[in-house]
């Protein structure tokens, strides 16, 4: 699954490439670096699993926040506003985010039954009532 912050003014991009991402201002430890002061040393890690996107605060002394409320864990969805203290970021994934391109159109396919299992039914015949018509294997 791809995921990615993107600043208000669509200016800065941060790609969530890891399944965990920690997020801080302490330089060679955590994959997205904020040089900010008021950002913590280890402010939260961003988890992609199954699908989901979950934060979870580190003790910060600033907060982590999810469309302004603050958060000590959480789910996070496509559009919401993530910040950690004064850093607001709009989150971004899911379909919208894909590289692939959706087929044009699906196609059926066609059903083949396993030799022996199905018998013909006739259509003036009134199978509603029987089950003779499909018999099970034998064991």
């Amino acid at each position: 699954m791809q995921a990615c912050l993107v600043s208000p003014d669509g200016q800065t991009t941060i790609s969530l490439k890891n399944d965990i991402t920690v997020v801080g201002r302490k330089q060679g430890v955590c994959d997205v670096f904020l040089d900010r002061g008021n950002v913590s040393k280890l402010h939260c890690l961003i988890i992609k699993t199954d699908g989901l996107l979950l934060v979870r605060d580190l003790g910060s002394t600033n907060g982590t926040l999810v469309n302004g409320q603050r958060v000590s864990r959480g789910a996070l969805l496509p559009g919401d506003e993530l910040s950690f203290a004064s850093l607001t970021f709009q989150v971004q994934f899911g379909v919208e985010m894909s590289d692939s391109t959706p087929a044009e159109r699906t196609e059926a396919m066609p059903v083949v039954p396993e030799p022996g299992v199905v018998e013909s039914v006739s259509e003036d015949s009134d199978s509603s009532d029987s089950f003779d018509a499909f018999p099970l294997p034998e064991m």
